[in-house]
């Protein structure tokens, strides 16, 4: 389905209604128009009518959540259009601050600090100027067209969303055919290493989806480091997972093949290539 025309509220502006129209504009780049739907609006399946119209039927292109049960679980205009474009489920598995988002507009900010245990007034220093004047001046604005200098920073927000579910929804498919677990053994026991082997094309940042792999696998299963291709070289990056205390790359930074190792010792660059030296690198490095 593809739409001719958005069409969200007017007045104020919420962070649900502003994302949900970036994601529609970068898929179909059309205007914005920020007033009431008519009946007509409502039944006319080319107009995306977003967190207004009281009605959420998407085969009509209606995204609206106001009309729900007072308990029904938290989900707003944006969640409804990410379930439309068929990326919901990733994007509350990638994307951290969905869930906040959804309770906060639909329960409101004291609940969503209870919820989160936080106090009230921690959401607020959270604020961003970037939130703030990109709401401000949507909630200004009746009309946004193709070109405008507001309309294409939402586009590169809908793009760069959509772009990074599919970029990382395949990474992790990759790193699940392809990763390994090692078993690194120590003096005092032994711990666990991911190890991402080369592929090509070689991504942007090689160990892009290594901690959301991690955050999948079972608990008996805690991986303690990372190691992946450098892509500045053939050889290796090897860093600690989560920070994990026990790992000091320091200890290796002479070592012939390590040609870096940070000072605070969370990450090391090695020429070696052998799944074996690696190991053997991962080993000296605990503590």
């Amino acid at each position: 389905m593809s739409f001719s025309l958005i069409l969200t509220h007017p007045g104020g502006s919420h962070k649900d209604e502003f994302l949900a129209c970036c994601l529609l504009v970068a898929v179909d780049r059309v205007a914005i128009v920020r007033r009431e739907p008519t009946p007509e609006d409502l039944a006319d399946a080319s107009i995306a009518v977003v967190d207004v119209g009281g009605e959420h039927v998407a085969d009509r292109g209606n995204f609206d959540h106001h009309q729900f049960p007072k308990d029904h679980p938290p989900v707003c205009a944006l969640s409804l259009v990410l379930q439309h474009l068929g990326v919901y489920e990733d994007a509350r598995e990638f994307c951290d601050w969905l869930e906040p988002a959804e309770w906060f507009d639909t329960r409101g900010p004291n609940e969503t600090a209870k919820w989160l245990g936080l106090p009230r007034e921690t959401l607020s220093k959270l604020n961003s100027p970037v939130d703030l004047t990109l709401l401000r001046r949507f909630a200004g604005s009746s009309r946004l067209e193709p070109g405008e200098p507001l309309w294409e920073v939402m586009r590169w927000i809908g793009e760069d969303l959509l772009g990074y579910l599919k970029n990382l929804r395949e990474r992790l498919d990759l790193i699940e055919k392809t990763a390994e677990i090692w078993e690194i053994p120590t003096p005092t026991g032994s711990f666990r290493a991911i190890f991402m082997p080369r592929t090509e094309p070689m991504p942007e940042e090689p160990s892009s989806g290594l901690g959301r792999y991690i955050q999948s696998l079972p608990e008996n299963q805690a991986v303690s480091a990372l190691v992946y291709p450098d892509r500045r070289g053939g050889g290796f990056g090897l860093s600690r997972h989560n920070d994990h205390p026990q790992l000091d790359f320091t200890r290796i930074q002479d070592e012939p093949d390590v040609h870096f190792a940070h000072a605070r010792g969370f990450v090391a660059k090695t020429s070696a290539a052998d799944p074996e030296r690696l190991k053997a690198l991962l080993a000296a490095s605990w503590l």
